[in-house]
């Protein structure tokens, strides 16, 4: 025999249902607002403050890069253990001599260290430099400025035992 005024446990109903998965929703959507409030606030998306100068510095800079393309000067990069040397050759393969060329040493992962080079003349069309960096890779960018206005700038990867 069954008791009629025993009340059964507790069932879920539909709105039970209803409100679970309107719960779960409601969580999901809270979290992923707020970490795109979050994204957003920590980078706005602007790269940069002038983009527009940006772009005029990049359309001087890709005519340099065609103006050093059509001169045809190609350049080698030496180390030795306390030197640094460039050979600059031309579209020929003759040196180029009379060159003003400066460089800088700096570390690929940070600004640490930072080497500025003045390089010398040492034999025609070969220029170098005093550098005795601590033993690793180093990143060498280098300009080098012709009697006529003409400019060779390049970078090369380097590493010191």
């Amino acid at each position: 025999m069954t008791d009629a005024t025993q009340t059964p446990g507790f069932q879920i109903r539909g709105w039970h249902v209803l409100l679970m998965v309107v719960g779960f929703f409601g969580v999901v959507i809270a979290v992923d607002v707020t970490f795109m409030m979050a994204a957003y606030r920590s980078f706005p998306g602007q790269v940069s403050v002038t983009p527009y100068e940006d772009g005029l510095a990049y359309n001087k800079h890709m005519a340099q890069q065609r103006a050093q393309a059509a001169l045809g000067w190609r350049a080698a990069v030496a180390t030795a253990s306390n030197a640094v040397t460039v050979e600059v050759v031309d579209a020929k393969g003759a040196p180029v001599t009379g060159l003003k060329l400066t460089g800088l040493l700096s570390r690929p992962a940070t600004e640490a260290g930072r080497i500025a080079l003045t390089f010398a003349e040492a034999a025609p069309g070969r220029y170098a430099a005093r550098a005795k960096p601590e033993a690793g890779a180093w990143d060498l960018s280098f300009n080098a400025q012709g009697k006529g206005g003409e400019t060779l700038e390049a970078e090369k990867r380097l590493s010191w035992p």
